[in-house]
């Protein structure tokens, strides 16, 4: 089934035909209007209640179709500010957090997450080591001000992940005036610090997006990760991270639950994010999540959870024919570049579908177990597209 998927117009989002998202959502949908002052931030492609997919044939929602949901959340981001610095429950708490406020925690579900840059990808990803933590609190004295002697002498007696907590609540529940001034004496007296650790322009960034926000100076807490495209990031169940500036794609469990930190006019959860959230530190080169190698066509992300697997396909043009082998789980294919004639087993029986860029299309648990990727062209020995494509499906992975 040929699908739409469904945009989001958040204000992080980078604008008009400059997004992504944007140029995907025109290549897939012929009524799409395009605004050049809009944001288009977000492409969703599944059975998620916010914002769930549409057969193009019918009209039908996808979720209605299935007669389920899927176990998993597939989407494209196209970011042009900072998201919120945020965790998501794990799924005890996740389970409570829906039961007690419902209004803020909208689904019982976790939401583990893999992010795949397609672009150089800027990001926030969890604390840094306790000792370069000291550091930079040292260096940055109207900081070590703000959290006080007693937090700071403790890290120093010993850094490690309760004395980053002590430091961290300190600064989360310190009144946002204080926080203010803290940061504009940084901006205005710290330039040369900032630059000599890489965070000049991403402290100007944020700061000029979120002027006085608690956000900005989690810069000196949290890890700095870039990415190249296709590297990706896995962050699992209360790990603290912000997708800062770049396009990438993305697969998650099916949820929406967000404690939030930083970075944000919305609601800060302060006490169930200091409850909730990771405090031990790894260095930001050891934050990269690796995929498996099938071959020199396939590669799969294969996270720590059941909910969901993303593989990545990229056909060079010379080869005429690929054949994926696939478990019968329904998977949502979305494709970047290249054009291929998708053949699949469906229950009317054998389907080619015509793919090219911004095509999105949910396999079936019938197309198990192979599908192939044909020439658009079979005439073509000339054809010098590559093809790329990202399948997101349930996690058999860890099965077999």
């Amino acid at each position: 089934m040929e699908l739409t998927g469904w945009v989001k117009n958040y204000d992080w989002g980078r604008k008009g035909i400059n997004s992504a998202v944007a140029q995907l959502a025109m290549a897939n949908d012929p009524d799409f209007a395009l605004n050049e002052e809009e944001p288009y931030a977000e492409m969703w492609m599944g059975t998620h209640v916010c914002g769930v997919s549409v057969v193009k044939e019918t009209g039908e929602t996808l979720d209605r179709v299935l007669k389920k949901e899927l176990s998993y959340l597939f989407k494209v981001l196209s970011i042009n500010k900072a998201l919120s610095i945020q965790v998501h429950p794990n799924k005890c708490e996740a389970e409570r957090l829906h039961r007690e406020r419902p209004e803020i925690y909208k689904d019982p579900n976790h939401k583990p997450e893999l992010a795949i840059a397609l672009t150089p990808f800027l990001a926030l990803v969890g604390f840094q080591p306790a000792s370069d933590i000291r550091d930079n609190i040292d260096e940055f004295q109207p900081l070590s001000q703000l959290i006080g002697p007693e937090a700071v002498d403790k890290l120093h007696q010993a850094p490690n992940a309760d004395s980053v907590k002590l430091c961290y609540a300190k600064l989360m529940k310190t009144d946002e005036d204080v926080i203010a001034q803290c940061i504009k004496t940084i901006a205005n007296n710290y330039q040369k610090e900032l630059k000599s650790n890489n965070l000049l322009d991403v402290f100007n960034n944020v700061n000029k997006d979120f002027p006085g926000d608690v956000g900005v100076l989690s810069l000196f807490f949290l890890n700095l990760v870039r990415l190249k495209p296709g590297q990706a990031i896995y962050l699992g169940a209360n790990e603290i991270h912000a997708y800062l500036d770049g396009d990438c794609v993305e697969c998650m469990a099916c949820s929406d639950n967000v404690i939030r930190a930083g970075l944000t006019p919305k609601y800060k959860d302060v006490d169930q994010l200091l409850d909730s959230v990771i405090f031990e530190s790894r260095h930001p080169e050891r934050k990269e999540f690796i995929p498996f190698h099938v071959d020199e066509t396939v590669q799969v992300y294969i996270p720590p959870v059941q909910d969901f697997a993303v593989i990545h396909v990229n056909i060079h043009h010379s080869l005429k024919c690929y054949k994926l082998q696939i478990q019968a789980f329904g998977s949502i294919l979305i494709v970047l570049k290249g054009s291929r004639i998708l053949r699949l087993q469906t229950k009317q029986g054998p389907k080619e579908i015509t793919l090219m860029r911004g095509s999105i299309v949910y396999i079936p648990v019938e197309a198990a177990p192979e599908i192939e990727f044909g020439r658009a062209n079979e005439c073509d020995d000339f054809e010098d597209d590559d093809f790329t494509g990202y399948i997101a499906t349930s996690n058999y992975f860890r099965v077999a």
